[in-house]
């Protein structure tokens, strides 16, 4: 145990990282961006030396996206339309019909460009789900730095399937990441809701 302990400490500790990273999500506290920073760059490691193609460069997104998510959450246009939240403060939105068909096209366009690059130019052992995964991950990341509730929804939706494929992977530290990943975001639908 110890020896497999010590083969998948950095795989450990990113999926340490990143179960605090979705407490402080749930929590809206503009922490969970520095920490973000620090799962993607773990994640960009484990990912490639497990064939993740797909994974790994949404990482390098993600570190883009955390720097983006922090200014704008601190910085950024505000969403206080209606008196809620403090001032300053983003609050939580909807998603509006067209907001909602630009994320499902992006998808779509994504999911099939990064398939079809997976199954022609990497070795990657799972390319369609690897690539479907990420573009609903972009997505959700996205909708996640405008505070658009129905990022939950596409979280749902991303880490049950990244469960199975992790498990059958192998990746079983990452496995249980996303299964706390996949219980957070329906924890953080209803506290969102709440708001």
């Amino acid at each position: 145990m110890a020896e497999w302990i010590s083969e998948h400490a950095v795989e450990i500790f990113g999926a340490v990282t990143g179960i605090l990273y979705v407490f402080l999500e749930i929590r809206q506290n503009i922490l969970l961006w520095p920490l973000g920073i620090m799962t993607s760059a773990v994640y960009i490691y484990v990912f490639r030396e497990n064939g993740f193609y797909a994974g790994m460069v949404l990482q390098f997104y993600y570190l883009a996206i955390s720097i983006y998510g922090w200014w704008a959450w601190k910085h950024g246009a505000m969403s206080n339309e209606h008196g809620k939240g403090k001032a300053g403060e983003r609050v939580v939105r909807r998603l509006t019909l067209k907001t909602g068909v630009w994320c499902l096209l992006v998808s779509l366009a994504l999911w099939l460009g990064l398939w079809a690059s997976l199954s022609n130019w990497t070795d990657s052992p799972v390319p369609l789900w690897d690539g479907l995964i990420t573009s609903l991950s972009v997505v959700a990341t996205w909708m996640l730095t405008h505070k658009i509730l129905e990022q939950w929804y596409v979280w749902i939706v991303a880490n049950a399937i990244a469960v199975a494929v992790y498990l059958a992977s192998g990746l079983y530290p990452t496995a249980v990441l996303f299964l706390v990943y996949f219980v957070m975001a329906i924890i953080g639908v209803r506290a969102w809701k709440k708001r």
